[in-house]
């Protein structure tokens, strides 16, 4: 049986469905060519990530697939309950990149805290020609420690950033819709852990009282953050959307910098990828990453290992 993996897959992944007599195609297929392609070969697995879309067309039109699989979490891109009314399986990876969001999250908040998404493009400009300048420029940083992180949407990857925030110093406030409460299992290196509560409160609440914000969602109808939550938020506050594109207006967003009704942003998603607005590329206020949460090669090889195990399980 053939698996193709439109958008790429870790090596570990194309190991252990070797091993498990699969043929693993690793060629990236366009769009508009992918329905045929999958004909042509008879591939029983589509496996994908953000760039590929598998739509009727694709699920109506390829008899011989019998599973498709997300490499990440969000299945935007597939049309999940129609192959599973069509009888396909329809499979993901939820857990595999939760700590790489959560990294990248901090990656920003540490990063615009110390302005160093300004700094790194400005030493190499006025680094020798404006030192004591930038210097001074640069001098009102913030620390994280002892701050309050506001987490809206506390599922896997909000847990894992959660834990990021209070192994660095941080309270933790979180609101979501469907969980009241969790308690998150901090593990050290020496094989030490420490238990914390967290029990959710509302999301103006969390708005309000919260230093740093950052979300953890699934796609949306409407905005999440709009113009009505930036006027709750503090002055000095910064957001981070490392969830979906489309959950932040960025309408709004960019208003709220320029009123200086948040101190800052960062992105990781954008409502236009793979072309995002050019106010939001140009803005200081804002910290920027291309859709690179999951991006590591440890959440890559934990997402291939764990497509292999469920394609396996299904399969064979």
């Amino acid at each position: 049986m053939k698996v193709l993996a439109n958008d790429g897959l870790a090596q570990s992944g194309v190991a252990a469905l070797e091993n498990a007599g699969f043929e693993v195609i690793l060629t990236t297929v366009a769009q508009n060519q992918l329905l045929d392609y999958i004909n042509t070969n008879e591939v029983t697995v589509l496996l994908v990530r953000s760039a590929t879309t598998v739509r009727t067309d694709i699920i109506d039109g390829c008899p011989s697939l019998k599973i498709i699989g997300r490499g990440g979490v969000g299945m935007d891109n597939i049309d999940v309950a129609y192959a599973r009314e069509k009888g396909l399986h329809v499979i993901n990876t939820p857990a595999a990149s939760s700590h790489s969001v959560a990294e990248l999250v901090f990656g920003h908040l540490y990063g615009i805290s110390r302005f160093l998404h300004h700094s790194n493009r400005e030493m190499p400009l006025e680094g020798d020609s404006n030192f004591k300048g930038l210097k001074k420029a640069y001098a009102n940083g913030v620390e994280l420690k002892g701050k309050t992180l506001g987490v809206l949407g506390i599922g896997r990857i909000g847990q894992a950033t959660a834990k990021v925030a209070l192994g660095a110093g941080m309270k933790v406030i979180a609101f979501d819709p469907f969980i009241e409460n969790v308690n998150l299992e901090l593990d050290f290196f020496d094989g030490q852990t420490v238990n914390f509560e967290i029990e959710t409160i509302s999301k103006e609440e969390v708005l309000k009282q919260a230093d740093f914000i950052t979300l953890h969602v699934p796609s949306q109808d409407e905005y999440v953050i709009g113009a009505p939550e930036f006027d709750l938020m503090k002055s000095s506050a910064i957001i981070v959307n490392a969830a979906r594109g489309g959950v932040v207006d960025e309408v709004a967003l960019v208003q709220a910098l320029s009123e200086g009704k948040i101190k800052g942003a960062a992105l990781d998603v954008f409502e236009k990828e793979p072309k995002p607005e050019i106010q939001l590329l140009m803005n200081p206020g804002l910290s920027l990453s291309p859709h690179i949460g999951a991006a590591t090669g440890e959440a890559q090889d934990r997402i291939g290992t764990e497509l292999a195990e469920q394609i396996s399980a299904i399969l064979k």
